[in-house]
C-alpha cells in the first residue's frame, strides 16, 4: 500500500493531527548475553555464540545478567524513570523461525521502571516533553536471511538472548520530523549513558511505530497501525509519512483504517500490511517458571543512579550559564559526551578570555578538521599553542586554519616554527606595511576618493586589498594604523 502520488511529498493533509508513539529496542552494551555467558559480540561466524540456555534446550536455565540489569537501571534513570525494586520476567509466546525456544523471556506485568519523559526540541512546536510509560528488560531472538540459500530461510541464532531494553514512549509525538527529533535525543541519551553503543547498522537500536490520524483538535485515539523493524531515523521519518498519508487519504475516501502490522520498503517509499496487529492476549504472557522475582536492594539502586554522568540538556544549560553560550553553540559542543569535554579542556588550556571567545577557536577551527565532528585531530595542548600565536599577534586570525591543517599533520612540530617555516608569521616591518598600503593606494584610487568622501565601509575593503598583498602575514592593527595615517595625509 503507497501513499496517493499527492501526499508523497510529505505535507499533513489539512485538518488532520498525526499521532506517533514509538516503542525502541536498545542492545545493551553486555559481553554476554542476557541469561548466559555466551558472547553477545557482533559479526562473528553464524551459530557460533550459542548454548543450550540461549537455544532453549531441555533443562537448561537461565540466570540473569547483572551488568544488563545495572546498565538497564542507569537508563531509567537517566530518562527520569522511577526504577521499581521489585519486578519480574514472563513469557511472550510467539512462532517464528528466529524464536529457537517459541517464546521470548520479556517483562509485562512488573516491568523495572515506569513514567518517565524526555524534553524534545520539535522543529514544528519547539521544546516538548515526550512522556515515557515504561522501560523493560528483555533479550533478543535470533535473525532471519532470506537471501542466503535460495528457497530457504536460514537463521542465525548469535543474537538469540542478547540482553535488550525496550523504551516504550507515549503518543506524543505530531509529525514525522518530530518523531525523528526524539530518537536522536533519546540516542543522545544513551550514548552519555554508555548502556549501549545505538548502532542502527548492527541492529543495536530498532524501532517500531505506532502511527494514527485524527481531526485537528480531536481528543480521540483513532485506530493505529504499528511499522516494524525501523533501522535508521530517516526510515522513520519516511514511513511514517507515507503511512500518515495513507490514513489521512483513506479517511477521506470515507473509508476505515484497520489495526494492522506494517512494513517499510525503503527502495520504494512504500508501507504495505504484514499482518493483523497482535494484542497483549495474542502473546499468552505467563510468569516465567524459571526465574524468581527481580529484586533490587536500595543500596545498589542508589549507586546506580549516583553513577550517572551530568546529561546533555543539564550540560547545555551549564554551558550557556557558565561560558555566555547561545543554546545553539551549547549544542554543538555537548553532541557527545567526549566532545563537551575536549570543549571544557580547551576553554582552559587555550586562555581564551572568555567561553565565546574559545567557542569560535574549537568550533570554527578545531571542528572543521574533524572527520567524524568528535575527534579532534591533534592533541588538545598542540591546538592550543596555535591559538596562543594569534592571541600573541605572532600570526593573523586568517592564518590560523593554514597552521592547525600542518599541525594536523606534524603533531608533534613546535607551532611557532611551523609558522615561522610556512611563512605566517605577521609582519609588523612598519616599511613593508606602508609600502603594501601605497600599493593599494595607487590600485585603487576611486575606492580612495569614496573612502574620503564618507563611504566608511570601503576603509575595510581597503585593508583587506593590503592583506590580500601581504598575504595574510601584515598585523592588521599596524595596517589599519598606517591606512588611516595615509588616508588623512592624501585628504
Amino acid at each position: 500500500m503507497s501513499a496517493p502520488a499527492a501526499a508523497r511529498g510529505g505535507a499533513p493533509g489539512r485538518g488532520w493531527e498525526t499521532v506517533v508513539g514509538l516503542e525502541v529496542h536498545v542492545q545493551l552494551l553486555t559481553r554476554t548475553k542476557m541469561f548466559c555467558a555466551c558472547s553477545a559480540a557482533f559479526g562473528d561466524p553464524p551459530n557460533t555464540n550459542v548454548c543450550p540456555v540461549c537455544l532453549g534446550l531441555p533443562g537448561a536455565l537461565p540466570v540473569p545478567n547483572e551488568h544488563a540489569l545495572r546498565l538497564a537501571a542507569r537508563a531509567a534513570f537517566g530518562l527520569g524513570l522511577t526504577v521499581h525494586p521489585r519486578s519480574s520476567f514472563a513469557r511472550k509466546h510467539y512462532f517464528y523461525p528466529d524464536l529457537p525456544k517459541g517464546y521470548q523471556i520479556t517483562q509485562h506485568r512488573a516491568p523495572l521502571s515506569t513514567r518517565g519523559r524526555l524534553e524534545v526540541a520539535s522543529p514544528d512546536r519547539g521544546a516538548v516533553p515526550v512522556g515515557i510509560t515504561r522501560i523493560h528488560v528483555e533479550e533478543d531472538a535470533g535473525k532471519s536471511f532470506h537471501d542466503k540459500v535460495p528457497g530457504m530461510t536460514a537463521v542465525d541464532f548469535n543474537r538469540s538472548g542478547v540482553p535488550l531494553i525496550e523504551i516504550v514512549g507515549e503518543p506524543d509525538l505530531r509529525s514525522p520530523a518530530e518523531a525523528r527529533a526524539y530518537l536522536a535525543a533519546l540516542k543522545q541519551v544513551l550514548l552519555y549513558l554508555e548502556v549501549s553503543d545505538c548502532s542502527m547498522e548492527e541492529g543495536s537500536l530498532r524501532v517500531d511505530a505506532n502511527v494514527s490520524v485524527r481531526p485537528a483538535g480531536s481528543a480521540e485515539l483513532r485506530t493505529r497501525c504499528e511499522i516494524k523493524n525501523l533501522n535508521s531515523f530517516g526510515h522513520v521519518e519516511r514511513a511514517l509519512t507515507a503511512e500518515r498519508d495513507r490514513q489521512i487519504a483513506a479517511y477521506e475516501r470515507g473509508g476505515t483504517i484497520e489495526q494492522r502490522t506494517m512494513t517499510f520498503d525503503a527502495a520504494t517509499g512504500e508501507v504495505r500490511p504484514v499482518r493483523a496487529k497482535e494484542e497483549s492476549h495474542d502473546y499468552r504472557y505467563f510468569p516465567e517458571p524459571d526465574l524468581p522475582p527481580l529484586v533490587l536492594e536500595p543500596e545498589w539502586l542508589a549507586e546506580v543512579r549516583a553513577s550517572l554522568p551530568e546529561l546533555p540538556a543539564a550540560k547545555r544549560a551549564r554551558l550557556e550559564r557558565q561560558y555566555g553560550l547561545a543554546a545553539r553553540e551549547a549544542a554543538v559542543v555537548t553532541a557527545t559526551a567526549a566532545l563537551s569535554g575536549s570543549f571544557e579542556s580547551f576553554v582552559t588550556l587555550s586562555g581564551a578570555a572568555n567561553g565565546k571567545e574559545a567557542w569560535n577557536w574549537f568550533a570554527n577551527d578545531l571542528l572543521s578538521f574533524s572527520a567524524d565532528g568528535e575527534t579532534i585531530p591533534l592533541p588538545l595542548e598542540r591546538a592550543a599553542a596555535a591559538v596562543k600565536l594569534v592571541q600573541a599577534g605572532k600570526i593573523g586570525r586568517q592564518s590560523l586554519k593554514p597552521l592547525l591543517a600542518r599541525m594536523v599533520e606534524t603533531p608533534a612540530a613546535d607551532a611557532e616554527a611551523l609558522a615561522q617555516a610556512l611563512g605566517l608569521l605577521q609582519v609588523s616591518d612598519s616599511g613593508a606595511i606602508d609600502g603594501w598600503v601605497r600599493e593599494v593606494l595607487a590600485a585603487h584610487p576611486g575606492e580612495v576618493a569614496r573612502c574620503k568622501g564618507g563611504e566608511k565601509k570601503l576603509f575595510d575593503f581597503l585593508v583587506g586589498q593590503v592583506m590580500k598583498r601581504s598575504k595574510g602575514r601584515a598585523d592588521a592593527r599596524l595596517v589599519n594604523a598606517a591606512l588611516t595615517a595615509a588616508l588623512e595625509i592624501q585628504g
